[in-house]
């Protein structure tokens, strides 16, 4: 596996996005220069991220989620930077 992230990611298992090697070794988020610890999915070419809207649920169980747009910054989080 390559040292970089990839282009899009979705925790979710029914997604198209998700990869479960990536979310094995860890992602995390740089958004807007801030580190995020909430995000569900993104994309670095579009420039969004996706949140959970609050605790409230759709009428399958899942999460509402809010796209917000900005700068996307993944990384791995096993790698130690020097």
């Amino acid at each position: 596996m390559s040292d970089t992230p990839p282009d899009q990611l979705s925790i979710d298992p029914k997604s198209t996005k998700y990869n479960v090697e990536a979310l094995r070794r860890g992602i995390g988020i740089r958004f807007n220069g801030a580190g995020r610890t909430d995000v569900l999915e993104y994309s670095v070419s579009e420039g969004w991220i996706r949140i959970a809207a609050g605790k409230s649920r759709d009428r399958f169980g899942n999460p509402m989620t809010v796209k917000i747009k900005g700068a996307v910054e993944p990384f791995y989080e096993d790698i130690v930077a020097t």
